[in-house]
């Protein structure tokens, strides 16, 4: 008996060997292509000649190697990964600009980032950092926000608690104790579940490495909870978890209070998919500098160099099988016109629901394998933006490198479920979570760029339902009742930024604009207006899930790539990029970057010397 299981247990050691370390693919990462700094490009003409070349069947490269539908990070970074190795790809991107949620836009002389409030996990000769550095080719530059990075704001303004939060593995939890003295343990505890969960986030990538059937054998047997903290803690939600450690309620604000970057309720939210987040900005938060436009700026040079392309303005409305059901091109609407693009690879970074119901014929749609893919997600929540110009500099109207989360008071899961349920112009009136940032006061060179002028993204929450009505109207004319909708939020949200921010006045305002859960329906193809894709509470993290939805689809030479492959956010859609290029090349990318990033630590010691 005992010999039976040794033996089974060295066959699946073997077998998992063999696909975590499987290194038989090219390596996109095997030559540092870091090259020296070149000047930061101001002018939005020439920019835009990068970013904005528009679909025409004459710019289509010929002896396509692989299509990309959509040019989010998800889609740029796999593009890239095949292009390092030799592979002629065409992304094609429905909107005007190339860049998905890291596109900028301008307006009255204000420029807008859409998507990148900030980023974790960037330290130098760090894995990720490294990756981003080979995907730019050494040109997308990053400053570090303040430390603190984050300010939790609690409460009404006669009752109003702020509490920052540092980053740094020792001095995240020792300022935390400072401001909870007595709360030591639970603090301590926090940490260590919050760094053992995030941890083993490896695990879940590595459900999405290996065959299916192996992948199945370790969900069904319960090997893959045994064998990974990740889905032990993954079922288990936010407020569960955090309500054990303390009856703080201030306390249990600041270690849920992150819950806004992927976009559930802590109450139906994942621990895991929280450690994740927690994790990602212990050693620091940065900023692109130059604005979100620079990532997409310096990576599409890349596509082109191998003879592939992005093109805007090229909606796929399906994607093309011949009749053994294996993919082989996709059809974009030029006008009245489908022209149909050939390829022997298509990847989707349109999101999995923009994938499987809108874009494959519906007689491969009812696919059972699809239809339980698709039956193990859902939509995410809808997200709302207020973009805000301002005049004045950030020293006029006391802004600085730094976001904050404000919530009207810590009982945040019934508050925004009261919200979400209400009437919509009640709703409206009172927005109970708020996120603050000014992305002119992260980048170094906005002042030399807008002199004199300040921006504030700030982002909520907004059912799309309460939208809907208006979702076939033209974008830029949806009515009057939908205006005076957008202001009543307009209206509060300001109120509500005036209260945390005395320097900001209405006469400072020059320009405000919201964008509803419908303008990310147009402007990024989200199919509900959400802004972090399918849903990321308890059941998306089961070990079932993971295994199921993955790079390769149930048809032949399709692939998924970005947020919904892996996690949301600018880093969860480059590890679903990563992890999807991982299964085309038949290696282990991510294994890859942490070779690349001993290496490039060694030579740039060694240049130092």
């Amino acid at each position: 008996m005992w010999i039976i299981v040794a033996i089974s247990c060295a066959a699946l050691a073997a077998f998992l060997y063999k696909y975590v370390f499987r290194t038989s693919g090219p390596n996109p990462f095997d030559i540092d292509t870091r090259a020296p700094l070149k000047p930061l490009v101001t002018q939005k003409k020439e920019k835009n000649k990068v970013l904005k070349q528009g679909f025409l069947a004459s710019k289509v490269p010929e002896k396509l190697d692989a299509i990309v539908i959509g040019s989010g990070i998800g889609g740029l970074g796999v593009a890239v990964l095949l292009a390092k190795v030799g592979k002629r790809v065409l992304v094609l991107e429905q909107h005007d600009r190339a860049g998905g949620c890291c596109h900028t836009f301008t307006e009255k002389g204000f420029e807008f980032d859409v998507g990148i409030h900030y980023i974790g996990d960037l330290l130098e000769h760090k894995p990720f950092r490294c990756m981003l550095d080979q995907l730019t080719d050494g040109q997308l530059q990053w400053e570090p926000l303040d430390n603190p990075f984050d300010q939790v704001v609690l409460g009404p303004p006669g009752n109003r608690r702020t509490y920052p939060i540092y980053s740094g593995r020792n001095r995240f939890p020792d300022e935390l104790k400072k401001l909870f003295p007595g709360e030591e343990a639970a603090i301590d505890e926090y940490m260590r579940l919050v760094k053992k969960a995030g941890h083993n986030i490896w695990f879940l990538g590595l459900l999405k490495l290996i065959p299916l059937p192996l992948a199945k054998f370790l969900v069904y047997t319960g090997l893959a909870n045994r064998l990974s903290f990740f889905f032990r803690m993954a079922s288990r939600s936010v407020t569960e978890v955090v309500n054990e450690l303390t009856k703080n309620n201030d306390l249990r604000v600041i270690f849920s209070y992150i819950f806004g970057t992927y976009g559930n309720m802590p109450k139906d939210a994942s621990f895991s998919m929280h450690s994740l987040m927690v994790c990602h900005y212990l050693t620091g938060a940065w900023y692109p500098i130059g604005g979100a436009s620079e990532i997409a700026y310096h990576m599409i040079p890349i596509v082109e160099k191998a003879g592939g392309g992005v093109l805007v303005r090229a909606p796929v409305n399906r994607i093309l099988f011949n009749d053994n059901k294996e993919a082989i091109g996709v059809s974009v609407m030029k006008g009245q016109e489908e022209i149909h693009v050939l390829a022997p690879m298509v990847i989707s970074n349109a999101g999995i629901f923009n994938t499987y119901q809108q874009l494959l014929p519906k007689e491969l749609q009812a696919m059972p394998a699809i239809q339980k893919q698709l039956g193990m997600m859902k939509s995410g929540a809808g997200g709302l933006s207020i973009f805000l110009g301002l005049t004045g500099t950030k020293e006029d109207l006391g802004l600085k490198a730094d976001n904050y989360w404000i919530f009207t008071e810590h009982n945040m899961d019934e508050l925004v479920e009261t919200y979400l349920k209400g009437n919509r112009e009640e709703s409206a009136k009172s927005v109970p979570i708020l996120f603050v940032a000014s992305p002119s006061a992260k980048d170094p060179t906005w002042e030399e760029r807008s002199p004199g002028k300040s921006t504030l993204s700030l982002v909520s929450f907004a059912n799309y339902e309460w939208f809907e009505e208006w979702k076939d109207d033209k974008v830029t004319n949806r009515g009057t009742d939908y205006k005076e909708l957008k202001q009543i939020f307009c209206d509060s949200i300001l109120e509500v930024v005036m209260s945390v921010f005395p320097k900001i006045t209405r006469d400072k305002v020059e320009f405000i604009e919201a964008g509803t859960p419908i303008t990310n329906t147009h402007y990024i193809g989200a199919p509900k207006g959400e802004i972090y894709g399918a849903d990321h509470g308890t059941a998306r993290f089961s070990a079932e899930c993971n295994a199921t939805v993955r790079p390769q689809t149930p048809l032949k030479n399709l692939y998924l790539t970005g947020q919904d492959v892996f996690v949301c956010g600018f880093a969860g859609a480059l590890a679903g990029a990563l992890t999807c290029g991982s299964v085309i090349l038949n290696r282990n990318l991510h294994l890859d970057t942490i070779a690349l990033a001993k290496k490039t630590k060694r030579v740039d010691t060694k240049k130092l010397k």
